[in-house]
């Protein structure tokens, strides 16, 4: 038989002995899950591939037995990566193809890879295997777009622009601050990833469907060859909870979160009305009926997406909440809102990273946007402050100075020196060096403060995060 094609017969189910009647063909369709577990194909490989390891280790099968199931499943990892072998949908989950393939391939051997497990402890394994690739995949992709808008930050240290609050002008700042302050989320997403890691590779085989084994399985022994430093303390939780999965999309829910508050911002920046940045037409999208229009598309998508991630780790939740112990069947539906989710975030982080790295900034619409809205107020305040007034009386004269500039139709700069002296005697001439925009944001030297040493500061602490980071996978 070519390595191309199983017998059907082969792909009987798993559990099919206990039955003299085959299962309806409307609940073969119902239950099967190999159209969203076939992903894991590789890890299924993997994990089998340890497990006869161990079997042989542990002589419950013999060195000959070993080799063969080893080879088998090194076969048919080989056709699958070079498409030799397509994925039969006929089987009931990816487990069951890769068993009934590989029996078809070496013979009876092959019936002994299950010996010794469950198809529950089998699919919390290829979980945790197929998370172990997926989430340091993740986190490169962060840390390539934490580099990316640090590069843009260094051209930008001297970018003013306003910061808000309450969508309010406040303060001025600079799009150099202001990216490192996404980056510095970034890093804690990348962080709170590795963190999930270490939960992750726990390995559960061993198990079996719940009350673990008679035959004198190693586990730890397993584990090893898996590259897992610890196995699961208890058979009864190893099969039964699906906090693995739930954690990492909480992790993941938080990534996608940070990236649509970046879209939001991306969204407003390029309006008319804020003209900050100017997306490249690679990343934007037109009208069908209005020629003019060039819209952030991409941004809003990214936007949109987060409630797919939001629903994601909802349904997992939720699919837990009530189940008792051990498995139940509830549990095969972790894997499409798990998988969903990673899909999902993934494809975000790239498609930002490149959106960003592709778009210009409006320089002169920043600065022009910190010429209203009096976001020097705080600076006169704390100018009196450095003349000896207590803060909440300089607080009330620089609102008084503020008033004044309203009555009078013009910014703070623009009063005169006489105005200011009549909002305080201590207020002198100097005033006027303190109250350009250029000049709060270079005052704000305190750490993590926006003036350009201290950006610069956090641009080198972002670069050695990356660095470090990588070198940590």
């Amino acid at each position: 038989m070519e390595h191309g094609t199983i017998t059907q017969d082969n792909h009987a189910a798993l559990w099919h002995g206990r039955f003299e009647e085959g299962p309806d063909a409307q609940a073969v369709s119902f239950e099967t899950s190999i159209f969203v577990d076939e992903r894991m194909a590789l890890d299924d490989i993997k994990g089998s591939r340890a497990h006869a390891e161990m079997l042989g280790y542990a002589g419950i099968i013999t060195k000959d037995e070993t080799d063969s199931i080893i080879a088998g499943l090194d076969s048919i990892e080989k056709d699958l990566n070079d498409g030799t072998l397509k994925i039969d949908y006929s089987a009931e989950d990816i487990h069951s193809f890769i068993e009934a393939t590989l029996t078809d391939r070496i013979g009876e051997p092959g019936k002994k890879v299950h010996t010794g497990r469950s198809r529950n402890d089998q699919i919390a394994l290829d979980e945790r295997l197929y998370l172990c690739r997926f989430v340091p995949d993740l986190q490169n992709r962060i840390l390539t777009l934490i580099e990316t808008l640090t590069q843009i930050a260094e051209k930008h240290t001297k970018t003013i622009m306003p910061g808000f609050t309450h969508m309010q002008h406040a303060q001025p700042v600079t799009l150099a601050h202001h990216l490192c302050a996404w980056s510095w989320m970034l890093t804690r997403d990348a962080d709170r990833l590795s963190d999930a890691l270490k939960r992750i590779r726990i390995s559960p085989i061993g198990a079996c469907a719940l009350a673990g084994s008679g035959l004198p399985l190693n586990r730890k022994y397993e584990a090893k060859q898996l590259g897992f430093d610890e196995i699961t303390m208890n058979s009864l939780d190893s099969v039964s909870d699906r906090d693995y999965c739930i954690e990492t999309v909480s992790a993941l829910s938080l990534v996608q979160m940070h990236l649509s508050r970046f879209c939001e911002e991306v969204v407003l920046w390029s309006t008319t009305e804020f003209s900050f940045i100017d997306l490249s037409e690679k990343w934007s999208t037109g009208s069908s009926i209005m020629p003019q229009k060039k819209n952030p598309d991409f941004a809003e998508l990214i936007r949109g997406r987060t409630g797919r991630v939001y629903g994601d780790l909802i349904a997992l939740l939720t699919m837990m909440k009530g189940l008792p112990l051990a498995y139940d069947r509830d549990m095969q539906e972790d894997k499409q809102s798990l998988f969903d989710a990673c899909d999902v975030v993934l494809s975000c982080v790239e498609v930002f990273t490149k959106m960003i790295a592709t778009a210009s900034w409006n320089e002169a619409a920043m600065a022009a946007a910190c010429e209203g809205g009096f976001l020097n107020a705080t600076d006169i305040a704390d100018y009196l402050v450095r003349k000896g007034m207590p803060f909440r009386t300089a607080h009330g004269v620089s609102a008084k100075a503020v008033r004044l500039a309203i009555s009078k139709n013009c910014r703070l700069e623009d009063l005169s020196q006489e105005d200011f002296k009549s909002c305080s005697p201590l207020i002198e001439s100097d005033i006027f060096e303190v109250i350009p925009p250029a000049a709060c944001v270079n005052a704000r030297k305190t750490d993590g403060g926006p003036a350009e040493s201290k950006v610069m500061e956090q641009i080198s602490a972002l670069k050695t995060f990356c660095a470090e980071k990588r070198r940590s996978f």
